[in-house]
């Protein structure tokens, strides 16, 4: 039996002595004790639906029975838990694994690094790995972009409130304009954005006054994750592609938050069928557990033994949870899930869209998706549009969890719903999150 009030007590201990950096305790008040599945239990037997999922990392939702047997497996085999990066059995079956789910075109001719456990490690090793092999000075990053929280991941992300106060920031990163269609950077719209952005950007390469020094690289996410899910136009993708490869310019995919199936294809860029140069994994390729690792084109493997390591690059229960869980989906068929219930969601929240002014936008890709609200109090902007509101989807979100179900926000001024339920996800359970939250934007509406 659980004493009254002890949820509280928990997190009266959290306030006082954790970091004043924490941040989702700040919007989900509750001490957990048990999840399985998208359910999450806390310490007083209340239940939450689970659309954070571990920020994308839990592509099989919690405790999914593959990934419990193989951490079990680990543990009665005796595998050591820390290796470095030293070879073991299991390791090597990991790679196999990894090289086998790229597309035909980069399976025979890339390398892996395995870098330490976070995305943003990823990250660093991917420039470290373009500078020393072109020589390139220069970092192409996009605006709304997001690829860490490292000083030199902050430097290439968009979002100016985590570094505005920060010195000696990674020099030469030049922002470009990303395709947000529905707030077009050029303030035009109407389906130019992306066109237009392309446009821009190949000329800037071009321009002998442009005032970027010789790029090193491109970094981009395919879809903007923390920048509100916008997902990039398929065809603008393969402009970015065309323009770095007849620049020698090596084009670098984040797949942090995109990739093992979250968009509805292992990798995300697949959607464009194009190949890049440099592909960095993180959150679900570790099945659960902290694992990142960088994928890239043979010829760019020009650093020197040690030029990144990291003490727990050799993580093997991460490598073993991992395994299963990309066993997992290239066996039962979950792409095909993702698809399916991809366009419950959004036939669904379409249909809200349609009902509710103050829901502006719906958007994403698979199941990583997007609801922008928005001030229908306020002016509408050139494109005729409502602005951003974060405080409708601070209510929205606090309503939500009241009512039983997680769901992060995202976005400029944080305004977006942000759904990144686990691939697993049923029709069920897809049609109780989308019912919660209409209820839930029904009664923050009513409230503001």
């Amino acid at each position: 039996m659980i004493p009254v009030n002890v949820e509280n007590e928990y997190l009266k201990i959290q306030n006082e002595k954790e970091s004043n950096a924490k941040s989702y305790p700040r919007h989900f008040p509750l001490v957990i004790s048990k999840a399985k599945g998208m359910i999450v239990t806390d310490v007083e037997g209340r239940r939450y639906y689970d659309c954070l999922s571990g920020a994308g990392t839990l592509a099989l939702g919690h405790n999914h029975q593959v990934v419990i047997r193989a951490i079990e497996d680990v543990l009665d085999e005796q595998i050591p838990l820390h290796t470095l990066d030293l070879a073991t059995p299991l390791k090597i079956e990991f790679m196999q694994e990894i090289f086998s789910i790229l597309p035909e075109k980069l399976k025979d001719t890339t390398k892996i690094q395995f870098c330490g456990p976070t995305g943003a490690d990823g990250v660093e090793a991917a420039i470290k790995l373009v500078k020393n092999a072109t020589k390139g000075k220069s970092i192409l990053a996009f605006q709304g972009g997001y690829h860490g929280s490292t000083q030199a991941t902050m430097s290439m992300s968009g979002n100016l409130s985590k570094k505005q106060h920060l010195q000696s920031l990674l020099p030469d990163v030049h922002f470009l304009p990303f395709p947000y269609e529905y707030r077009c950077p050029f303030g035009i719209g109407r389906g130019e954005t992306a066109r237009i952005s392309a446009k821009y950007i190949e000329n800037l390469l071009d321009d002998c006054e442009s005032g970027i020094a010789a790029p090193c690289g491109m970094i981009l996410e395919t879809v903007q994750g923390e920048g509100g899910s916008i997902p990039a136009d398929i065809e603008w993708l393969k402009e970015m592609r065309r323009i770095t490869a007849e620049r020698g310019i090596p084009l670098i995919i984040d797949e942090v938050q995109t990739g093992i199936g979250r968009t509805g294809k292992m990798f995300s860029f697949e959607h464009a069928g194009i190949i890049p140069d440099v592909i960095i994994c993180s959150k679900a390729i570790g099945g659960s557990l902290p694992m990142s690792v960088l994928i890239y084109k043979e010829e760019l493997d020009q650093w020197n033994p040690g030029a990144h390591i990291g003490t727990f690059r050799g993580n093997q229960l991460g490598m073993a949870t991992g395994l299963a869980t990309l066993k997992y989906l290239k066996n039962n068929r979950v792409l095909e899930n993702v698809e399916q219930r991809s366009e419950q969601f959004f036939a669904y929240l379409h249909s809200l869209q349609a009902k509710y002014e103050e829901i502006g936008d719906v958007r994403g890709r698979g199941l990583m998706i997007g609801v922008e609200m928005v001030n229908t109090s306020a002016s509408k902007d050139q494109l005729g549009h409502y602005p951003p509101s974060g405080q409708l989807a601070a209510c929205v979100q606090e309503r939500c969890f009241k009512n039983g179900l997680i769901i992060e926000v995202g976005g400029r001024h944080s305004a977006v719903m942000r759904f990144l339920p686990p691939l697993t996800i049923t029709e069920h359970e897809a049609t109780e999150v989308l019912y919660i939250f209409e209820k839930s934007v029904e009664e923050a509406i009513e409230m503001l």
